[in-house]
């Protein structure tokens, strides 16, 4: 199978695929290389036995997990996963994402947001993605607005990370606000590319 065989869905520079066990000492070197870039937004696995369990939890049912890699060199820029997904009337899912240092600044995770957006909406079956967002984050917040999501609320001390309990803003798009041009795989212009974010309940420090 050759590298480009193996996305769920390719743009001009990015595709996404299922996270694997092959991929463990490339995501964890990315994740202790961007452990400065990282902080104190996210704790994504940095060794083999963090990496192992956040691949086991990958496999329950309400969890999907995804990488996003360059399509010259099938290297991860990074990373998005779909936590609490509900189906029936719910059609609802968290995410939470992070890039690797290396990708930082390309447009490579606007990208892959939308190609995980259609993929959601679409082969997934999901009407509603929520992403919970520390108001100090605005590389983050940034990503969110130009995929189209919208703020909802406010949430204080949503979650537990880096040893306090943190505000969060709660932003959500449904399969009705995504717009062909935020299907069309362009790359985003303006703003400062997203180095970390979208904290969720149960995953916030992956």
């Amino acid at each position: 199978m050759t590298i480009n065989h193996r996305y769920l869905a390719r743009g001009p520079r990015v595709g996404i695929r299922p996270l694997t066990a092959a991929d463990r000492d490339e995501f964890t070197a990315g994740a202790r290389a961007s452990a400065e870039l990282h902080r104190p937004w996210l704790y994504p696995p940095t060794d083999a036995a963090t990496f192992d369990a956040y691949l086991l939890r990958l496999q329950e049912p309400q969890r999907e997990g995804f990488l996003i890699c360059e399509l010259t060199t099938g290297r991860i820029a990074g990373y998005l996963t779909i936590n609490n997904i509900v189906h029936g009337a719910f059609r609802c899912g968290a995410i939470g994402y992070g890039a690797f240092a290396h990708a930082a600044g390309r447009g490579l995770m606007s990208e892959g947001l939308r190609l995980v957006l259609h993929h959601a909406f679409g082969a997934l079956g999901l009407h509603r993605l929520e992403v919970n967002i520390q108001p100090e984050n605005a590389s983050s917040l940034a990503l969110v607005r130009r995929a189209g999501f919208r703020r909802e609320g406010f949430s204080p001390d949503f979650l537990f990370i880096d040893g306090a309990w943190r505000d969060h803003e709660r932003w959500a798009i449904t399969s009705e606000m995504v717009t062909e041009s935020a299907m069309d795989g362009e790359p985003a212009t303006g703003g400062v590319e997203p180095a970390t974010g979208g904290e969720t309940a149960t995953e916030g420090k992956a």
